[in-house]
């Protein structure tokens, strides 16, 4: 029962960090194209878009179930040796890109859309952009090593090593 139990668990986890990937990667490429185009004008058009949901309506819910669902996955690949350390590894990964975006995008995303032209420069804003842009590379290079790491994880649970 616990083998079926953990199977499902890191196959679960693996399929909740491959939405997170495809999620972070239709918004690099379609989404973030539109938004900074066009500084600070686009920001205002993208609000609009945005206005029913955004990313902060669907990220942040998305994350903490990946972490919760990568915390159970490590605590029971913890017996299987050469399983244990790529999914600790991938959980390592989610954290950084968590963090990432937590420390460095929020209040970031604050200034550019909150805030705005309204109270700083666009010279300002675009400077601000462009260090968003810098950390959201970093966050989709966690994300994509994150899933490499558990996928590597799920196939050696599954082949017992």
């Amino acid at each position: 029962m616990r083998e079926k139990f953990t199977f499902g668990l890191i196959a679960g986890h693996l399929w909740i960090q491959l939405i997170m990937l495809g999620s972070i990667l239709l918004q690099t490429f379609m989404v973030y194209p539109n938004i900074f185009h066009d500084i600070p004008h686009s920001f205002e058009l993208g609000m609009e878009f945005m206005a029913v949901a955004a990313p902060n309506t669907y990220f942040p819910p998305l994350g903490f179930l990946s972490i919760l669902t990568g915390i159970v996955a490590v605590v029971l690949a913890w017996r299987y040796q050469r399983v244990r350390w790529w999914v600790l590894a991938s959980m390592l990964m989610i954290v950084l890109e968590g963090a990432a975006s937590m420390i460095f995008e929020w209040p970031r995303n604050e200034i550019m859309f909150i805030e705005g032209a309204n109270v700083h420069s666009v010279e300002f804003l675009t400077k601000t952009a462009r260090e968003f842009l810098v950390v959201h590379g970093f966050r989709v290079l966690c994300n994509v090593a994150g899933s490499v790491l558990i996928f590597i994880g799920f196939l050696k649970y599954v082949r017992k090593y």
